[in-house]
């Protein structure tokens, strides 16, 4: 199976100016002025969109697609949401402040449906109710947030009056691959400040970078947004770390981290004629693009992907491969073989239990493996990514920890797996 890049050439200074866009909205919701706005940035709710193609910063999933809603609350205010659960793998409402930090996560199954309405991801049998059925309500706070009255908390503890945040929707793996937000509409945003109630429409479309203009505000912002994300990001995975072998990040901070999100990461450095072998044991998962409902008894973890990124500002994803994506053996175990195109071995594409993921751009130095894991079982929990956080994942892991080396193509072309990976 071969994994197709993402298509990002010539689309950096898009990506950047998408942030700067971002940021400056926030910065500027932030002003004592804005204080008293009565709707977020623009005249629209969830006007900036991210996902493999635009704004395809931090290292997101290729499989999920992010919207993002810039605001700024003073003591007392809330924004009203009103939504669907979509037909998808997962989703969740996150906030950030304008540091890209997590403030609050509010998942899924976490989110109790309105009366009348069944949530799919808490009860199976809500699947098969209509969108109509399936109708949730929660509520952005400045206070202390209440996950059991579908609060979310907007302002870390300690914030300054009327600072500025971001509400970002996840949804990964739509059911419909057409439909990024899960054939359902993004949920209605009401804003609530100074006593008055303010129902913002929905964007008809997405943030144009073009239409963003390049002066010295501008120019600041994205200073500002390099700087955010160049800390994070290359303190994530220091460069003290051996090469080809996954490690436990030190810090995801400041790269909008999703809290039911796990990763250990592997950096790489592109040489001719060299690829990658990774080899792992796959975690069971609710198959939901193959019928599976979410609640599938047993499964180990909702998902599981690994992912190839640029180690570059702004540090995009190069392609991901899901677990519904990934060629398994009969027992169960994954291989994947990072290369460039003209590295790949004929023998790699034509096993069907190796998966294929492209190397991106040769002329990026240095790329981050990184290997996710979305919310293991309690029984699952030892042996996942989760546990080995702030450890060594190649002693807890066991045989779900994926071994990676590098290999000369012809090496795997001669002898496979075993040539690069001995007793693997």
């Amino acid at each position: 199976m071969v994994v197709r890049a993402s298509s990002t050439a010539g689309r950096g200074r898009r990506v950047t100016t998408a942030l700067v866009g971002l940021l400056a909205a926030a910065h500027a919701l932030a002003t004592p002025a804005a204080a008293t706005a009565q709707q977020p940035v623009g005249s629209c709710a969830w006007q900036f969109r991210s996902d493999s193609t635009v704004l395809n910063v931090a290292f997101p999933d290729v499989n999920a697609t992010y919207w993002v809603l810039p605001y700024a609350l003073a003591p007392g205010d809330s924004i009203e949401l009103h939504g669907t659960y979509p037909a998808a793998r997962y989703f969740s409402l996150n906030t950030y402040g304008t540091n890209f930090d997590t403030v609050d996560t509010l998942r899924d199954a976490q989110i109790a449906p309105d009366p009348g309405s069944g949530n799919p991801f808490a009860d199976a049998a809500a699947e098969a109710l209509p969108a109509s059925a399936r109708r949730w309500s929660a509520t952005v706070v400045t206070g202390p947030a209440d996950h059991a009255r579908n609060e979310i908390a907007a302002l870390p503890t300690g914030s300054p009056t009327a600072p500025a945040g971001f509400l970002i929707i996840r949804v990964y793996v739509p059911d419909d691959p057409a439909s990024a937000t899960g054939g359902v509409p993004l949920p209605d945003v009401t804003l609530h400040q100074g006593g008055r109630a303010t129902p913002v429409p929905t964007c008809t479309s997405d943030f144009d970078p073009a239409d963003y203009g390049s002066g010295p505000v501008e120019r600041a912002a994205e200073a500002a947004v390099d700087r955010i994300v160049e800390g994070a990001a290359s303190g994530a995975f220091p460069g003290n770390n051996p090469e080809a072998t996954f490690v436990s990040p030190a810090t995801t901070s400041g790269l909008f981290p999703n809290g039911d999100n796990k990763y250990i990461g592997a950096v790489l450095t592109y040489q001719p004629g060299r690829l990658v072998v990774v080899r792992g044991k796959a975690p069971t998962f609710p198959d939901t693009r193959a019928g599976e409902p979410v609640t599938a008894p047993g499964r180990q973890v909702r998902y599981w992907s690994m992912c190839q990124n640029d180690q570059v500002t702004p540090y995009p994803v190069v392609a991901c491969a899901a677990d519904f994506e990934t060629a398994v053996d009969a027992e169960g175990w994954f291989t994947y073989v990072v290369a460039a195109p003209e590295d790949v071995p004929a023998r790699a594409t034509a096993d069907p239990t190796v998966t294929v993921l492209p190397w991106g751009s040769t002329e990026v130095p240095k790329k981050t493996l990184l290997y996710r894991n979305m919310l293991p079982s309690d029984a699952f929990l030892p042996q996942s990514v989760q546990a080995a956080q702030g450890g060594d994942p190649a002693a807890t892991m066991g045989p779900y920890y994926p071994r990676a080396a590098y290999c000369e193509s012809s090496t795997f072309e001669a002898g496979g797996v075993a040539a690069c990976l001995p007793g693997q």
